[in-house]
């Protein structure tokens, strides 16, 4: 029986330390509790947490062609980027589906860092050095010389402004700037997160991430801070309708089906998948990710079926969950246009057994 190795992650013997369950993930051992899933997510909301999500790529892309290139091969105007911001892309195929969403940082003219999702890795490389081919830039993978921690929650900023001379408040969302921190020199602070708690993501060199890491716990403990794992980290973001690239959006599915028409700029010229997406557009869409609520008791989960009234299946369940600050079950899933409308009533199958659900505008939760 073949058997798979799991990649440890810089920090694997601190989070054994403090406690923590650790899981497989995208091919990595990652924590996936501390105190538990709902004391951290609520910690969260309610003050602030620390996650490492060292597992994330990070690629540099510099040269002549690099701004061409992510042209090309994203779906977003990376063209309107100046240094010091940040943009939220998809990195399409010719099919007009997603190979990965990604973050694209301007760190001067000619030179980006685009952050990728732990699975996609190699995928996304491949993809990448494809249309590359001919064009004058540089390509580097430093994913394994940079550990990430996000420090998020309405406490963050206060507890990180402690250990830097940045100034935090003059950092807007999606932007960020490169200074010291706990006395460590060039470190990518960035006003970016994924619980909608407002906070920071650092990029930090591994030979410095432990030091790092403790000082934040130390200077965040009198604010009630805590160590976060995955699975707070999954509740948070899926109250906010955040998609979660392998279950909300994959290679067959296509922005505009995603909920991200935002971020597709079909005016920018021409792009990778761009004449799917406009057929897409002009036909009108077949099926759309919409956010529903429970009505009846139960957790809805991925890849659970969605029927109507009559017991029609007309969808799939891609993410779900019980909300720990609504404290019932949320969820997104495709549904067939028709359905795709607020307050339209549907049904999730729990074990074969319909329970009733309804359409909702997302995020579930108000910021």
């Amino acid at each position: 029986m073949e058997t798979t190795t799991l990649k440890p992650i810089p920090l694997h013997h601190v989070h054994l330390e403090m406690g923590a369950k650790m899981v497989p993930f995208a091919g990595f051992e990652m924590p996936v509790q501390y105190s538990g899933v709902n004391d951290e997510h609520l910690c969260v909301r309610n003050h602030a947490g620390i996650f490492d999500v060292s597992h994330m790529g990070e690629f540099f892309i510099s040269g002549k062609d690099a701004l061409a290139l992510i042209q090309h091969i994203t779906c977003n105007d990376a063209s309107r980027l100046e240094p010091g911001k940040i943009q939220y892309s998809a990195l399409m195929n010719e099919k007009g589906g997603i190979v990965d969403d990604l973050l694209v940082y301007c760190l001067a003219p000619e030179k980006y860092m685009l952050v990728v999702n732990a699975a996609n890795i190699e995928k996304d490389k491949a993809h990448i050095l494809h249309y590359a081919q001919g064009k004058e830039i540089n390509f580097e993978d430093r994913s394994t010389e940079l550990c990430l921690f996000a420090v998020q929650g309405p406490k963050a900023t206060e507890i990180l402004q402690k250990l830097t001379s940045v100034n935090l408040s003059e950092i807007p969302y999606y932007h960020f700037k490169v200074g010291d921190f706990c006395g460590v020199k060039d470190i990518i602070l960035s006003n970016t997160g994924y619980t909608g708690a407002g906070g920071f993501e650092l990029y930090i060199p591994n030979d410095a991430s432990e030091k790092i890491w403790r000082a934040i716990l130390e200077k965040g403990k009198p604010d009630g801070l805590k160590p976060v794992g995955l699975g707070a980290r999954d509740t948070l973001r899926l109250e906010m309708g955040f998609c979660l690239y392998g279950n909300d959006i994959t290679d067959d599915t296509t922005p505009l089906e995603a909920g991200l028409g935002w971020i597709t700029k079909l005016q920018k010229g021409d792009f990778v998948g761009k004449k799917i997406l406009e057929q897409q557009k002009s036909e009108g869409l077949k099926r759309k990710l919409c956010g529903f609520v429970m009505e009846e008791r139960g957790i809805p989960r991925h890849d659970y079926d969605v029927a109507d009234a009559s017991g029609k299946i007309i969808g799939k369940v891609t993410s779900g969950t019980q909300s720990p600050l609504l404290q019932k079950g949320i969820g997104l899933a495709y549904l067939s246009a028709e359905f795709a409308v607020p307050d339209k009533e549907i049904f999730i199958l729990i074990r074969e057994k319909p329970h009733k659900a309804k359409v909702v505008k997302i995020p579930f939760i108000q910021k």
